[in-house]
């Protein structure tokens, strides 16, 4: 398998169907197509994941001064595509039927609807996370009316307005400092009396006199008519109740994997991540994983670039091995 990979007729699998387009599914995509293997890679979405609505990546290596992460992801989709791979953005895999590598049966990747999306030899799950609910009332009935999880794609539209973000990690702060750049002031609500974020990242928060943190305090409740008004917080520590007007709330309060379509075809963990060996393989043969939607140490950029490189390689190791037995 080397050479320029091609595309494949309609009813000739792809030696590999790759699942994400983020930094875990597009760097795949290069190392597999670089071997030579016919690759197509699904995304719901636009390709880039999550990490395209970050303003600054600033621990990725070779950049010193940090890089935009939407100018990032555009650079390595467009190398996964210099380099052969096929990609086809705003179609959502929904399921997955198992087929036997071995046997030369394909995989079928099913859409949300349940149509055929490809036919494959092998598959690289790199679904990423989706963004956890904060689960209080009014947070549904605002979302796209003050609500939002993307302060990089909804920030500009709170300009010289009074937002908050409620979460301590990395994401948060970080986006909460984007918000200074539009809005007048930003709180950050946090549950606990500490961050979880980078002592850097949280150093550069409380020097900006625009941020104020509201500790030990969690939101309750969404207020507004047509849109956001308030939220109304709780300490539980003291049982104090507050509400404060703020025109936005951007929220940052973890994330889940992306995996239930996968429910009962490839095995997942308690949270719904996907364990694997060191070869990033699955309980599934011929079915692989990478990045953010596996059980790994790291949920950062750096790491699912990593993964996706080792996914690309041992699938074609793997697919070599079966042509091998067949010639």
């Amino acid at each position: 398998m080397s050479g320029t990979p091609s595309a494949p007729s309609s009813d000739v699998p792809y030696d590999v169907v790759i699942v994400g387009a983020g930094p875990a599914g597009l760097t795949a995509a290069i190392y597999a197509s670089r071997a030579g293997l016919s690759t197509l890679v699904l995304e719901r979405g636009v390709a880039g994941g999550q990490i395209a609505t970050t303003d600054l990546i600033e621990n990725y290596p070779g950049f010193a001064e940090g890089i935009n992460g939407a100018e990032l992801m555009q650079r390595t989709r467009e190398q996964a595509l210099n380099v052969g791979a096929q990609i086809r953005e705003i179609e959502e895999a929904g399921g997955l039927t198992p087929g036997d590598p071995v046997a030369r049966i394909p995989f079928r990747v099913h859409t949300g609807d349940g149509a055929l999306a490809a036919l494959a030899r092998t598959v690289i799950v790199c679904t990423g996370l989706d963004p956890s609910n904060l689960g209080c009332a009014g947070e549904d009935r605002f979302l796209g009316r003050g609500v939002s999880y993307c302060a990089t794609c909804d920030g500009a539209f709170f300009r010289d307005k009074v937002v908050a973000v409620v979460g301590g990690g990395n994401s948060a702060v970080e986006e909460a400092l984007f918000l200074t750049r539009f809005a007048r002031k930003v709180y950050i609500v946090h549950r606990r009396d500490r961050l979880r974020a980078d002592h850097v990242v949280e150093a550069r928060a409380r020097a900006n006199p625009k941020v104020e943190f509201l500790w030990t305090s969690q939101v309750r409740e969404v207020r507004g008519s047509d849109k956001v008004e308030s939220m109304y917080l709780e300490s539980p520590d003291t049982g104090e109740f507050r509400d404060i007007e703020v025109d936005g709330l951007f929220l940052y309060v973890g994330q889940h994997p992306n995996t239930l379509w996968l429910k009962g075809v490839v095995e997942l963990d308690e949270r719904g991540f996907i364990p694997t060996d060191v070869a990033l393989a699955t309980n599934l043969a011929g079915v692989y994983a990478a990045g953010d939607c596996r059980v790994n140490q790291m949920k950062q950029v750096v790491w699912a670039a990593a993964e996706g490189a080792l996914a690309g390689r041992n699938v074609a190791e793997f697919l070599d091995g079966i042509d091998a037995m067949g010639s």
